[in-house]
């Protein structure tokens, strides 16, 4: 089985960086049937990106209103708000591209979609405490849906 699971992010936006955190503590615990990788958002590529893999996990922050630090997860594409995804400089982003995906036949056969709810995407380093709290969290879904067969 070959796993992909993708942080997205800008690691000079703040809170944006949450995913690409969480993939590198996945990247950490050396899963050899686990491929990670960072990855900057834009729609098009994210679907060239999944392709061929029988399960993939993005992680990325989101700015749907609730608190930061919150930590949400769909298993169905199709129930993934487009919204809550912040698209940044690129207007094809992470909700788009599930939404063409699923009309395109073209999402892998297995996934899971993780979002963390942000507070600050200014420019700059560091997260919100909340939201770098919520690491761990979201850490073990990656965890509990890859171990899954």
């Amino acid at each position: 089985m070959s796993v992909l699971v993708i942080g997205i992010g800008h690691p000079y936006r703040r809170d944006d960086a949450v995913g690409l955190r969480v993939a590198d503590r996945v990247a950490d615990l050396g899963l050899g049937h686990v491929v990670v990788l960072h990855h900057h958002g834009e729609g098009t590529d994210l679907m060239a990106r999944w392709r061929g893999y029988s399960a993939v996990v993005l992680v990325d922050a989101t700015c749907g209103g609730g608190p930061a630090g919150e930590v949400r997860h769909w298993d169905d594409p199709a129930t993934v708000p487009a919204t809550c995804f912040p698209k940044g400089s690129h207007v094809f982003g992470v909700g788009e591209a599930l939404a063409l995906a699923s009309v395109l036949g073209e999402l892998p056969p297995r996934m899971r979609i993780i979002g963390i709810e942000g507070a600050d995407f200014s420019a700059g380093e560091g997260m919100d405490d909340a939201v770098s709290q919520s690491v761990d969290a979201a850490l073990i879904l990656v965890i509990n849906f890859i171990s899954r067969k």
